[in-house]
């Protein structure tokens, strides 16, 4: 439908002829009243005016239309105190005409897309089931947060930061305590997990024996791949359990929302329809101009942690903090990721593609 559906005033006042008005003050004879929600208010001739609400009809024959407070009203004779020129209206159609797209597939019902969805008349919308995505942290050492920890022990984090950054894409978390190193156990919580619309795993990736995330998903899940040529994160694998979509990422914790970033977060957002008119969102990427000479990584796409700043219309990129993959202080200092292809440096004053990861 059109939006608006006819023309209308922009506020109170009155509807008038502009040529009635070239030179003020004029005064015309009030013929009518035209209300929001009521009948069609009466035509406009030479001389005449209409009172009018904001958001009412416009009467035929008026193109111009009058403040309250420019106006002088004595029964049924208002007088314009000074000039009145086109304009005050909302023109049907003119933010949206009949047949065209208010909405894309795949926009996030959101106070305005829902207010839009509203005024076009829909009562109800048809909407993608929001995924649920299951989080398992894998290892022997892991304890949660807020308990004592033994010689060895260390908190388990992932599965936190990651359900965090599943809820931001619009997605529903679902964690699941740590499961220790064992195949039997490893089995069976998947199996529970399956039933979901996907599942992250974190550790248990690599090519150690105890490594049993990866070995699992060889002996009896369908491996699409394992490993990727980036750093830090190169172990990541992807695959399916009993049918539902696996990612197993590292267990090192930057390592893990690296790979969240550049492999989970475009696959979200695929799978909800998301596209590039939408604007941007997690992981989006964006061109920025370095401020300081940047190494990359032989062989590798180079996810270097960098903060974004935006500056006289450009967007500038540092570095802080040490780079090291056991650094989770990294990821907070920074706001983005660098996209260096392999073997390549990047250079003080170069634009480069990156990531942005708030």
């Amino acid at each position: 439908m059109d939006d608006p559906r006819f023309d209308n005033s922009a506020m109170d006042g009155f509807a008038v002829r502009a040529s009635d008005c070239e030179e003020g003050p004029s005064t015309l004879t009030v013929v009518g009243v035209s209300q929001t929600g009521g009948e069609h208010p009466p035509a406009i001739g030479p001389g005449q005016a209409c009172r009018i609400m904001t958001g009412a009809p416009l009467p035929e024959g008026a193109d111009a239309i009058v403040m309250v407070e420019d106006t002088k009203v004595d029964g049924t004779r208002v007088t314009i105190l000074g000039p009145a020129r086109t304009g005050y209206i909302r023109r049907r159609a003119e933010n949206l005409s009949r047949g065209q797209e208010a909405l894309p597939a795949g926009a996030t019902l959101s106070s305005a897309t829902l207010a839009l969805a509203g005024s076009m008349g829909h009562g109800e919308v048809e909407v993608v089931k929001r995924p649920t995505i299951a989080i398992l942290s894998t290892g022997d050492e892991l304890v949660p947060p807020g308990s004592e920890l033994a010689p060895g022990q260390i908190y388990e984090s992932n599965s936190h930061a990651l359900a965090s950054l599943v809820e931001s894409m619009g997605c529903h978390a679902v964690r699941h305590e740590s499961v220790t190193d064992s195949m039997d156990e490893l089995r069976a919580t998947l199996d529970e997990l399956s039933g979901h619309d996907a599942i992250l795993t974190s550790g248990g990736v690599s090519m150690g024996d105890w490594d049993l995330v990866r070995r699992i998903m060889e002996e009896e899940g369908d491996l699409s791949f394992w490993r990727m040529r980036i750093r830090p994160g190169g172990p990541p694998l992807f695959g399916t359990w009993r049918g539902t979509p696996l990612f197993g990422l590292p267990g090192n914790p930057v390592s893990s929302l690296v790979v969240f970033h550049v492999l989970v977060a475009p696959w979200i957002a695929k799978s909800l329809g998301y596209h590039e008119e939408m604007g941007p969102r997690l992981s989006h990427r964006v061109s920025v101009t370095l401020e300081e000479d940047i190494p990359g990584a032989p062989g590798k796409l180079c996810l270097r942690r960098i903060r974004i700043k935006s500056e006289n219309g450009q967007l500038l990129a540092t570095t802080h903090t040490h780079q090291g993959s056991g650094n989770m202080h990294s990821m907070v200092a920074h706001n983005g990721l660098t996209l260096l292809p392999p073997d390549t440096d990047g250079r003080k004053g170069e634009i480069i593609e990156a990531v942005w990861i708030l």
